[in-house]
């Protein structure tokens, strides 16, 4: 993205060939199953969202007036187009101090897509403990992040 113009915003194509870039860099790495590759791309993705709404918020690249934007129909795990990334990253660092699973469950379900049951899979709790996390901390990042955007994430 160095090379393209100032005004150039992270497409979701972008992020997936990133994702797969860092994917690469990995190689002989080899995952239990699925759910532990996909909690690794679920952190990935995430990193590389915040490192892009950081670079972009420099005054070398516009400063705070440019946010980073996705269709959120191409990718709807990522929310809305106008939610604060850098928001929602700290937000997430201080909601990780209360509750580490519950912060967890939203990377997973977030970032990753994971589906309850995935989530539940790969924390090795049940399902309705999921349900649980996932309702407290979107009440939770809802009330953190009022006037930065509003966070749902999937259903």
């Amino acid at each position: 993205m160095r090379g393209e113009r100032s005004n150039h915003t992270l497409s979701p194509t972008a992020l997936v060939n990133e994702t797969y870039l860092r994917l690469r860099q990995m190689e002989g790495s080899s995952w239990e199953d699925r759910s532990r590759f996909l909690d690794f791309v679920s952190r990935t993705m995430q990193r590389l969202l915040v490192e892009y709404a950081r670079a972009r918020r420099t005054d070398k690249r516009g400063g705070r007036q440019q946010r980073v934007e996705l269709d959120p129909d191409l990718l709807p795990s990522v929310g809305p187009p106008n939610l604060d990334l850098l928001a929602l990253a700290e937000a997430l660092d201080q909601f990780r101090r209360l509750d580490p699973r519950a912060t967890r469950v939203v990377e997973l379900r977030y970032f990753g897509g994971a589906s309850e049951e995935e989530t539940a899979q790969l924390l090795d709790v049940a399902r309705a403990t999921v349900q649980r996390d996932w309702s407290t901390a979107k009440r939770w990042l809802a009330r953190e992040l009022r006037g930065t955007g509003s966070f749902s994430g999937p259903a």
